[in-house]
């Protein structure tokens, strides 16, 4: 019998099925000045642990993304070792802070799946719950992902597709203890716009753009332990479709992330993720931007400090947002499209 871990195939999967992912990480100030330098971040509540501290956090808490990265990292030598390509996300709610320190742990189960028509491949569905070393709720999010079958002749399953939400409720987010956004400081946060300042159907040009590079792409999935084969393999990714490595798909949201700075510097806390699709597969050399639109703004219950807002972030390859570029005329999405992501914030009022 084989020692070396071949990762699970489309029929290795089972409806219910519940896995319990290995290697626990503990988050350091070392992987946050890391992230800092691979994306840029400024948002200065994940910058300054004065400033943190000053709103009611005990210190910077990590980026929101990290800790995401760091949980959804777990999950790939089970989840996605053979994946094609990782598809969408849905009814995902951030719980506590993760502050440098603190160790992450993610357990999935299997919520959906559906053999594709080529009966090469499959699509799994998993719900991912991710937890800090007092077993406190860190994130808890729906994804799915196309892998490919090792036995192309073995049975397909029967088709089980789960019902996820569309957004992410006002009532089920959750702002963390202690949170007073009251005295928040505008000037030091670099920018003015308050969430009365945002407006439904505004759209937003982040201006900025970032070229991808091979090196930075790698050292971020590594720094995650993401072991996906499209990512590193050229061997294997030579005899792909596509002939070359791909850039994982969290790479591009935390880089149109930071970008979104530009234009939205005080929306400091990620709260929930509704929705989110990687529209076309991203290459080392693409150059990335990111346009914004305001897609519903909730007031939060009990507070005068805080608002949240429901945000689409685009990120489009080797062109500017100005245009605010999507979809085409037929509904599908723009060949330079990289990113549909639909996320929930939270933002001082």
């Amino acid at each position: 019998m084989s020692k070396t871990n071949l990762g699970n195939y489309f029929e290795d999967f089972r409806i219910g099925q519940e896995i319990r992912h290995a290697t626990p990480r503990t988050i350091t100030s070392g992987d946050v000045a890391l992230y800092t330098g691979l994306y840029g971040p400024r948002f200065a509540v994940q910058s300054s642990d004065v400033y943190a501290h000053r709103i009611g956090f005990k210190s910077a808490p990590v980026d929101d993304l990290l800790a995401f990265h760091m949980v959804f990292g777990k999950t790939v030598p089970d989840v996605s070792l053979n994946a094609v390509a990782n598809l969408g996300y849905a009814g995902g709610v951030f719980g506590v802070p993760v502050y440098p320190g603190d160790t992450v742990s993610s357990v999935s189960t299997v919520t959906g799946l559906k053999q594709n028509s080529n009966g090469k491949t499959g699509v799994v569905y998993v719900n991912t719950v991710g937890r800090n070393q007092r077993g406190e709720m860190v994130l808890d999010y729906n994804r799915w992902v196309m892998v490919v079958k090792k036995d192309q002749s073995a049975p397909a399953p029967e088709t089980v597709l789960p019902e996820l939400p569309t957004v992410v409720s006002p009532e089920a987010l959750q702002v963390p203890v202690g949170l007073d956004a009251s005295d928040y400081d505008t000037e030091l946060s670099g920018s003015p716009d308050l969430w009365d300042d945002y407006y439904v159907g505004e759209k937003i040009d982040h201006i900025d753009g970032m070229t991808l590079e091979e090196a930075e792409h790698q050292i971020a999935t590594r720094l995650y332990q993401n072991t996906a084969k499209v990512h590193f393999d050229q061997v294997a990714a030579g005899a792909g479709r596509f002939g070359k490595r791909l850039i994982y798909g969290g790479h591009i949201i935390s880089l149109a992330r930071a970008l979104s700075f530009n234009g939205l510097g005080n929306a400091f806390k990620i709260a929930a993720i509704n929705a989110g699709a990687h529209a076309n597969p991203a290459f080392a050399g693409d150059t990335v931007f990111a346009w914004s639109e305001v897609l519903d703004k909730f007031e939060l219950p009990g507070r005068r400090d805080l608002g949240a807002l429901r945000l689409r972030l685009v990120a489009v390859r080797d062109r500017r947002a100005s245009d605010f570029p999507l979809r085409t005329e037929d509904g599908k999405y723009h060949a330079d499209v990289l990113l549909d992501f639909d996320y929930t914030v939270l933002i001082p009022r």
